[in-house]
């Protein structure tokens, strides 16, 4: 095995995808700690730790066309679960049992976070259809978020309060969510069939140049992502 790269189950992965993958991480981390502060945070961004610790440990077999559609039917219920958590004021909650400042909607750390996480999980479709292994991380982060971290309405923030264990706002679309997102890291790992079906890039092993071709891939789509939502 080459020095530039390590293995997973599939193919091996360069080890510069796998700083940009750890320095993505970082970066919503961060983000997630200005916005909101390090409890929140902690809560909020284990999707993207968990989604990268999977990635890494994982052996992963899906391709686009085994996770398209539960990455379709997550992503709408999602955005219905955001209209819940809008509706029923659940920042105004967070809020109320943190003691932390609801933060501003137009605050650049919120924005960032918003953009930088939204708009890389917009395009996993695009990524993973090319067999870029960044798309592939992304992938794990979007269904571990939506599958384990938006558990938390159940398991963690019902317990900020001193009351009785009681209605969080966005409950309810979890009960949905999360089981579709379940499903969707299944088919990430094992594909429809046992054996794995390889496409593009994951196909071969990784030269330099497919290594700086991803990169670009990857900078140009996130900063596509980025500007959209600024």
């Amino acid at each position: 095995m080459s020095s530039a790269t390590t293995v997973d189950g599939q193919g091996s992965k360069p080890v510069s995808t796998v700083l940009a993958a750890a320095a993505f991480t970082a970066a919503i981390l961060g983000l997630g700690y200005l916005a909101f502060g390090l409890l929140t945070m902690l809560v909020f961004t284990a999707g993207f730790v968990g989604g990268l610790l999977l990635w890494l440990l994982v052996p992963s077999r899906g391709s686009w066309a085994d996770i398209k559609v539960p990455y379709w039917v997550a992503l709408l219920l999602f955005a219905l679960h955001r209209v819940e958590e809008n509706r029923m004021g659940f920042f105004r909650f967070l809020a109320e049992v943190t003691g932390l400042p609801t933060p501003e909607l137009s605050s650049p750390p919120l924005v960032l976070l918003l953009a930088l996480s939204v708009g890389a999980w917009l395009v996993v479709p695009f990524l993973m259809a090319r067999g870029l292994r960044f798309g592939r991380y992304l992938a794990w982060t979007f269904f571990a978020s939506m599958g384990v971290t938006e558990l938390a309405h159940f398991l963690v923030f019902p317990w900020f309060s001193d009351v009785a264990w009681h209605y969080v706002p966005g409950m309810w679309t979890v009960i949905a969510l999360a089981p579709v997102a379940w499903f969707g890291m299944w088919r990430l790992a094992r594909g429809a069939n046992v054996k794995p079906i390889l496409s593009g890039p994951e196909q071969t092993t990784a030269t330099p140049r497919h290594r700086q071709n991803e990169l670009r891939h990857v900078l140009a789509c996130l900063s596509s992502a980025v500007r959209e939502h600024t």
